[in-house]
């Protein structure tokens, strides 16, 4: 190390840098964090701008122009940039609306799965002789069922919907939030700190909220993250099944399971909204790398 580098070190350690530009530091030298960051971003903008960005209505059919191959294809057409689907509908507008579709369930089920989760893992890890073997012996029993199995089962006896879909997805998220949570505060609620605000006259729900739950958050956002792209992916399993959103509600998986009986003769059909999953849940993926990377470094070298 030469004389330039160990000054510049020896500032840093004078002068620390805030928690949030560590944080930006540490992401922006994940590449393939960053490159999904772009690509994520831009299936976001276009979900959030369809009304504008798409250039058809997605349910509008165009009865001249089925199974119209995307532009690149000799037969295809500039008038429908990806083509059009077995009943004349722009396939772009239809993706560009399900996008919006997936990444509302995929959040609002997080936030529907994160809020009780992270409740109840802090009661089970300060009320440990009452409420944690209620809770933890009711995440065993939500855990032995799939996820997607799960899900199938609520929406049988719910039915088939948007809501409903939102609501199996989030109960089947649920038991990884709380029991995270749970392990997360147990190993936080005999330290120094924790102990000291008990002490200075803290009540139970402050030390839970203000003093442990800030401490918990970094494997919280990370599987939040993972449970997104999760989500997504349920959701399309779903709407390929027949149980989630239902037509003619643009979704991802409706398409696809639209599209099945086509395979052979309009291939595109098919290949568009696949694309679509794969492409959307390989970026969440390696944000959360890059989130888990970013939160906790000693990972990154343990990897």
């Amino acid at each position: 190390m030469n004389l330039s580098a160990a000054e510049d070190k020896v500032a840093m350690l004078k002068s620390p840098q805030p928690a949030w530009r560590l944080f930006i530091q540490q992401y922006s030298q994940n590449r393939g964090a960053l490159a999904a960051t772009i690509v994520f971003l831009l299936i976001a903008f276009a979900a959030l701008f369809a009304p504008w960005l798409a250039p058809y209505d997605p349910i509008e059919q165009f009865r001249d122009h089925m199974l119209v191959p995307p532009v690149w294809d000799a037969r295809g057409s500039w008038q429908f940039l990806l083509g059009t689907d077995e009943l004349g509908r722009d396939i772009l507008s239809r993706l560009m609306y399900g996008a919006r579709v997936s990444l509302m369930i995929g959040s609002l089920s997080v936030i529907f799965s994160l809020i009780p989760g992270v409740f109840l893992g802090l009661l089970a890890a300060f009320f440990t002789r009452f409420a944690s073997p209620v809770i933890v012996r009711l995440m065993d029993i939500l855990l032995a069922l799939p996820g997607l199995l799960l899900a199938i089962c609520i929406i049988t006896v719910l039915g088939p919907g948007l809501v409903n879909t939102m609501i199996a997805i989030s109960i089947g998220a649920l038991p990884s939030y709380t029991r995270l949570t749970r392990a997360a505060a147990l190993a936080e609620v005999n330290k120094d700190y924790v102990i000291a605000s008990r002490v200075a006259g803290a009540g139970t729900l402050r030390l839970m909220l203000n003093t442990v739950l800030p401490n918990c958050m970094p494997p919280l956002i990370v599987n939040a993250s993972l449970s997104f792209s999760a989500a997504i992916l349920e959701t399309a399993a779903l709407g390929f099944l027949g149980l989630g959103v239902q037509a003619p509600t643009p979704e991802w998986g409706t398409m696809l399971a639209a599209a099945r009986d086509y395979i052979d003769r309009a291939p595109w059909v098919v290949t568009m909204p696949g694309l679509s999953i794969l492409i959307s849940v390989l970026s969440i993926n390696l944000m959360g790398d890059g989130l888990r990377d970013a939160l906790d470094p000693k990972l990154k070298r343990l990897g």
